[in-house]
């Protein structure tokens, strides 16, 4: 009798290693013969793969046609051309509601991003993705090239053009002029960037995000709500000269660390890295936080 089929064991050094593919020198090669080492066979490694990345065909958590939310494409002024983004907001809205500017990973506005914006949009928020990639036309298909074209990408145009979805929402028709913003990843980074280059952002919530330097801290308006994984050591090793920076210029912020918890918890699409217990405590932090500071 045939033995049931059990999942592979996936290991922190392949979370790390494929922390290093993504985010990091790692090329693809690289990574996979790191990956088979460690799996023991290419097969084994390939079985891995999938598991380790984010899944695009994994379920929604609020459908696209979920009928208490309102979303659509849009176009909106950036800096210096068209910006590309996702505009949603609930079904039921009643009055001028705060808005939430929801930054994506480094793999642009794929359905999982779409996905968190709908999240938003039902807690009772106008909620904006924009596409980062936009100048470069858009997000592809293949997440891998989406990963590349990041490297391309201009941070001083990345920064005017998330100020300028601020200037954006701040005067949205069904908005009531108080902008957040939360971004997960290359996101959580931005987010952050952006707390540091508009003080019409009111309140910033940056998910295991580069820290911004310590010199640029004092330019900060917003209040922060700061999300770490306790496994995440390359984005880790900047908490402590931000804090340092943060308590020296007295700014509103906390820093919450999930201990156990890698890089990406909150994906829901990565089954190897998707921490149900931390990703639950977080959001309820992010939406109570979001709900004062956007009220």
């Amino acid at each position: 009798m045939a033995s049931p089929r059990t999942a592979p064991l996936i290991t922190q050094a392949m979370i790390d290693a494929y922390d290093e593919y993504t985010h990091l020198t790692l090329d693809r090669r690289g990574f996979m013969d790191k990956l088979t080492r460690m799996a023991g066979s290419g097969a084994a490694a390939a079985a891995i793969v999938p598991l380790l990345a984010a899944s695009s065909a994994s379920a929604a958590i609020v459908a696209q046609d979920d009928s208490r939310v309102t979303g659509q494409d849009i176009t909106y002024p950036g800096s210096s051309g068209e910006m590309k983004g996702y505009l949603v907001r609930p079904s039921n809205q009643q009055g001028r509601l705060g808005t939430v500017i929801v930054v994506h990973e480094n793999r642009g506005l794929n359905p999982h991003i779409r996905d968190v914006a709908r999240r938003v949009a039902l807690e009772g928020f106008v909620a904006l993705a924009p596409d980062f990639l936009s100048p470069l036309g858009g997000t592809p298909a293949d997440e891998d090239k989406a990963r590349d074209m990041f490297a391309k990408l201009d941070p001083a145009q990345v920064a005017a053009d998330a100020v300028a979805t601020v200037a954006y929402l701040k005067e949205y028709e069904h908005g009531n002029g108080k902008v957040g913003a939360i971004g997960f990843c290359w996101g959580g980074g931005t987010v952050n960037m952006l707390a540091v280059n508009s003080p019409d952002l009111a309140a910033a919530v940056a998910y295991y995000g580069a820290q911004p330097k310590a010199a640029d801290v004092p330019k900060i308006k917003a209040a922060l709500l700061l999300h770490y994984a306790g496994l995440d050591q390359r984005i880790n090793a900047g908490i402590e000269p931000f804090k340092k920076a943060l308590d020296a210029d007295h700014k509103q912020y906390a820093i919450y660390m999930y201990e156990g918890a890698n890089h990406a918890f909150n994906n829901d699409t990565s089954a190897a890295r998707y921490d149900k217990q931390a990703a639950d405590l977080a959001w309820g932090r992010t939406i109570a936080f979001l709900k004062e500071k956007l009220a």
